[in-house]
């Protein structure tokens, strides 16, 4: 299993007698029947990272990642993005989720969650349990909200929260020119542990909480009655403060990122605009009346990368912005690609090659850049524009690149797909070892 998977149950508060599971013991009854809701807070006034729940994270925007995971976990009767802030709202309805547009109350630089968690169910009273889910966490998966939804829902306990282990000796902090000394926290310096020969703490890592709704309303906490801890490997443990974690999230996320519910799709086929992916859309014409175009060799050498990948690259160019002949021909000869006219509706024309080719559109990669281009967007398997794509294609693809058209976009999503059919490859492996093993 992919995590571990402990609890820990008990009373929040000294003293108090019973539990919130005690007190509501015919709510849980209803088991199923409950109304279940996920929550991600993403308020715009981020001080870290400015609308850091929206910038993109490999390929898409900061909170898909946690969306697409909370959706297809098909735990949830529905599933909201509570937020102040416009741009956030087109990004969450986009991703397929509701909105609580927060009040200004809760909008505060001293709001806590809390009090926007109560303000949601205040408005929605149909919610039973709220998972408070960080946008922040992008290596989450279903698997993980599903099992830890289980202790409250077959288990009876009252709040679940995600926890990570770590190795980490702590020590007491103290002022300087105080005169005091440090002291250990943890450990005992005299027999100080290995760490294969230590279990480490369990630290909160804040990738969600589940609560029942009356631990909320009566107590006023996320984390209380009978409380049981859901423990996560630390690989799919991301906690995104600061730029300087982007770059380590990137890399953490496409390792141990939720693709979907589908195995990473083995691209066989790939069609890609040139005019505003492959080049940066620009036709210069020389004294003589000649069309030329400039085409970067770093994506030229992404286009050898899906060659040598076995995939097959085809060049599109547009009846509505349509390149001369010779033009065209110059292209294909120079990066072995078939170059080919599409209209108005290039959907119509690339489905007749795709069933030539006795493929399916999620055997198909697809890089556009325009609103024509939406259809295959949504359609193909892995779909990319570059990053000075209009917002309604950027919206329909399912990678949106660092860099513009015709500045390295096509390779940056030829690396994507590389990855994608290795993780395929290395899928089929492991569940080749499992059979064998069974």
């Amino acid at each position: 299993m992919s995590s571990r998977k402990r609890v820990v149950g008990g009373n929040q508060r000294n003293g108090e007698k019973g539990s919130a599971t005690a007190a509501k013991g015919k709510r849980l009854q209803t088991g199923d029947k409950q109304h279940k809701a996920a929550l991600i807070l993403a308020r715009g006034g981020s001080k870290g990272i400015p609308l850091k729940n929206v910038k993109t994270l490999a390929g898409i925007p900061l909170i898909g990642w946690v969306l697409r995971a909370a959706v297809d976990s098909e735990l949830f009767d529905s599933v909201w993005v509570s937020t102040d802030h416009d741009h956030i709202e087109k990004v969450a309805l986009s991703c397929g989720a509701r909105i609580h547009r927060r009040s200004a109350e809760v909008s505060k630089d001293s709001s806590t969650s809390l009090d926007t968690i109560q303000e949601f169910l205040r408005l929605n009273p149909e919610v039973d349990i709220v998972c408070n889910i960080q946008a922040t966490s992008p290596c989450l998966h279903p698997f993980h909200l599903k099992e830890a939804l289980q202790l409250i829902t077959e288990q009876g306990y009252d709040s679940v929260f995600a926890v990570v282990r770590r190795h980490h000796f702590r020590w007491q902090e103290v002022k300087n020119d105080s005169g005091e000394l440090t002291r250990p926290l943890n450990l005992d310096p005299h027999n100080r542990p290995r760490r294969q020969d230590w279990d480490g703490e369990l630290c909160e890592s804040g990738s969600f909480y589940f609560t029942q709704r009356e631990l909320i309303e009566e107590q006023g906490l996320l984390q209380g009655g009978k409380v049981a801890y859901y423990e996560m490997w630390p690989e799919y443990s991301v906690d995104i403060d600061v730029d300087i974690d982007w770059p380590v999230a990137e890399q953490r996320v496409l390792r141990y990122g939720y693709f979907g519910c589908v195995p990473p799709e083995v691209v066989k086929l790939m069609f890609c605009n040139i005019s505003g992916c492959l080049t940066e859309g620009r036709i210069f014409l020389s004294v003589s009346g000649e069309e030329m175009v400039s085409i970067n060799t770093r994506d030229t050498a992404g286009i050898r990368i899906l060659q040598k990948e076995g995939v097959e690259v085809m060049l599109l160019t547009s009846s509505l912005n349509p390149f001369e002949k010779a033009l065209s021909q110059k292209v294909s000869a120079r990066l072995g690609c078939e170059v080919l006219c599409v209209g108005e509706q290039p959907l119509d024309d690339l489905e007749t090659l795709v069933k030539e080719r006795k493929l399916s559109w999620r055997d198909v990669a697809f890089m556009g850049n325009d609103e024509i281009d939406v259809q295959c967007l949504n359609v193909a398997g892995l779909s990319a524009v570059p990053s000075d794509a209009p917002v309604l294609a950027k919206n329909a693809a399912k990678y949106i690149c660092t860099a513009p058209g015709g500045k390295g976009a096509m390779l940056e999503f030829a690396e994507h797909i590389r990855l994608q059919k290795r993780k395929a490859k290395s899928q089929l492996e492991q569940d080749r070892i499992d059979l064998t093993s069974s």
